[in-house]
């Protein structure tokens, strides 16, 4: 395996350890004999038995007009950017994780060979919430961003809950994303999610200009640890957060270094306690540009 030390960027630096997930969703892990592995052309080397999935459902977002069922004329038109079709990278080591969410069962491809492809305690715990506020938020059609979302289970349950959800990550994480939204999303969302690279603080308005790009709310878990990019999220998140926007951050607590960003988030942001699970260190906020 090889050391993610040295080919992890910046926004993905090497955590302490893989922690075991908490038990918030039904997660079972299948047979590593029975996970699919992508062989780096988007295809699939092996099948799981209850899985089923085709390669071609990679691109799944390109394989209807509408991005939906037959007649489901409510359903969003895809992006250009969601029609884009993003290769999975060739980990030897993708699993099938199932969670319960928002009445579903998702079933997501996940990889301890890459952070950004393996879901961590803080996106359940933001997943619950969703799922628990989905009325109290007015999540159905809300627009969503999400930053880091790596395997995707929070962009799906967003897109689950009625939501207009636009995922974001670095490249080499975005091609498993968007097999994991295209998988668990096709017949059971409202709108078709999109899937765009988003490095933090890189020319953000000319990416995401703030005329043009408005969000209901940003999310984002498990996006602070040990790494070198605490700046530059933090001006990403500022940047996203125009009059109106809500960002819910759900954090596993686990350095100094933590904390101090809390501060700092602080001064940015109005920031209210919304969450918190004592056994796993995760807390959650909302915060409020100020």
């Amino acid at each position: 395996m090889r050391d993610l030390k040295d080919t992890l960027k910046s926004q993905s630096l090497l955590l302490p350890e893989v922690e075991p997930l908490t038990s918030w969703s039904c997660k079972r892990a299948l047979e590593e004999e029975e996970a699919p592995v992508m062989d780096g052309s988007g295809g699939q080397t092996t099948s799981s038995k209850d899985d089923g999935l085709e390669a071609k459902e990679v691109g799944a977002f390109q394989e209807s007009d509408s991005g939906g069922p037959p007649g489901d004329v409510n359903r969003a038109e895809p992006s250009p950017q969601s029609l884009q079709q993003f290769v999975p990278t060739d980990y030897a080591s993708y699993t099938q994780e199932h969670y319960c969410f928002a009445g579903r069962q998702i079933v997501m491809q996940e990889s301890i060979e890459s952070f950004g492809a393996v879901v961590w305690p803080a996106a359940m715990a933001l997943c619950q919430y969703l799922e628990e506020h989905t009325e109290e938020l007015k999540l159905r059609d809300a627009k969503i961003l999400e930053i880091g979302a790596g395997p995707g289970l929070v962009s799906i349950v967003a897109s689950i809950l009625g939501a207009r959800v636009t995922a974001t990550d670095l490249p080499d994480v975005l091609g498993n994303l968007q097999y994991n939204l295209a998988r668990n999303t096709r017949a059971g969302a409202a709108h078709a999610p999109e899937v765009r690279e988003l490095v933090w603080g890189d020319q953000l308005e000319r990416q995401l200009p703030r005329a043009a790009f408005y969000y209901d709310y940003v999310l984002a878990s498990d996006v602070v640890y040990h790494h070198h990019a605490l700046d530059t999220l933090l001006a990403t998140m500022a940047h996203l957060a125009q009059p109106g926007t809500v960002l819910l951050w759900a954090n596993k607590f686990r350095f100094s270094t933590d904390y101090e960003f809390l501060d700092r988030f602080r001064q940015v942001f109005h920031t209210t306690l919304l969450a918190e699970h004592p056994e796993s260190t995760v807390k959650l906020f909302k915060g409020v540009r100020k």
